[in-house]
This record gives structure tokens, sequence and C-alpha cells, in this order.
């Protein structure tokens, strides 16, 4: 059984939250799920609440970080607290995964240049322009590192990191 911390807040897109914890939950993992937000809602409607703050979590205590989509990672982007985590667990090579909009926050955190990997098609040209190398496939993985486009692409996304917990 591995810890995953999610890092999500307001407008994430519900279902990318959602289906991943789902996944992960069934396969035994322990979930922690962290936002500046004591509750929010996702894009549809969806109620949230928050396992821990910000502050409150060690990044020792985790194996790997997971950044749902929607516009929840453009709002986490502002917020150093959540980028230097992000930056950290990227700099330490645990296991990060992102999909739809979750790599933007990438950009901030200064962790994308030569990295594979893919997002949304509005995020690519930011991706691209920060340093990436950009794929259009629905899961791309660059060692650490499991990026998914979009909702379509659950499936195989859940797959991705399922396996990756595993080995």
């Amino acid at each position: 059984m591995k810890h995953i911390l999610v890092i999500a807040t307001n407008l994430v897109e519900d279902v990318e939250l959602v289906e991943p914890v789902e996944a992960l939950k069934k396969a035994g993992h322990r979930v922690t799920l962290v936002s500046p937000d004591e509750g929010f809602l996702g894009k549809h409607g969806t109620k949230f609440m928050r396992d821990a703050t910000i502050e409150s979590i060690s990044i020792s205590e985790f194996d790997a970080l997971f950044i749902p989509g929607g516009f929840s990672p453009d709002q986490l982007r502002t917020d150093d607290r959540f980028v230097s985590v992000v930056r950290e667990f990227m700099l330490m090579s645990k296991s990060v995964f992102a999909i739809c909009h979750g790599p933007q926050i990438f950009i901030q955190a200064g962790v994308v240049k030569g990295r594979i990997l893919t997002a949304t098609e509005p995020v690519i040209p930011d991706l691209y322009f920060a340093g990436a190398i950009t794929k259009d496939e629905e899961v791309v993985k660059d060692n650490n590192l499991i990026t998914s486009r979009e909702p379509k692409d659950i499936p195989a996304f859940n797959e991705a990191i399922l396996s990756e917990l595993e080995g």
C-alpha cells in the first residue's frame, strides 16, 4: 500500500479527481486530499472536503503526488506552498501523476525543461515554451512522471498510475 497526496481546489474537473482516487483506493492505496480550502466544488458541482492542510503534511510521508485537472491547477500554481510541494516531489524523483490542466503547475515549479509529457491541448504550448517535450498521447510516462490529456483518457491513466505504484 502506498500513500498518495492529491492536491486540488475549486473548479477541479470532477471526474479527473473522483475516478483516479476511486481506482487508487480500490487498489488499497491511501489517499490524502490537500487543498487551500476546507471544502470546495468541482466544475460540475461535486462537493469535496480536504483531509489535511498544506502546512500539516510532510512530503516524506507520501509515495506519490496526483494533480487532477480543470481550473484547479491554474489556481494552485499561484500559491507558492503548492508549487513548492510539486517541485520537491519532482526533485526527489517521487512518482508524480497529472492529467489535463494538471501539468500547468510544473511550469511555475520550474521542472518541465527536457521532460516528456502530455496535457490538454490548450496547455501544450505553455509546456513546450517552458522547455518540455510534448506528445499527443493518452498517457505519457517519463521516469517518475505520468501525464494524461483529458477525461476520456482516464482508464489508461488509471492503469498507468496503478502499474507505477506496483513497481
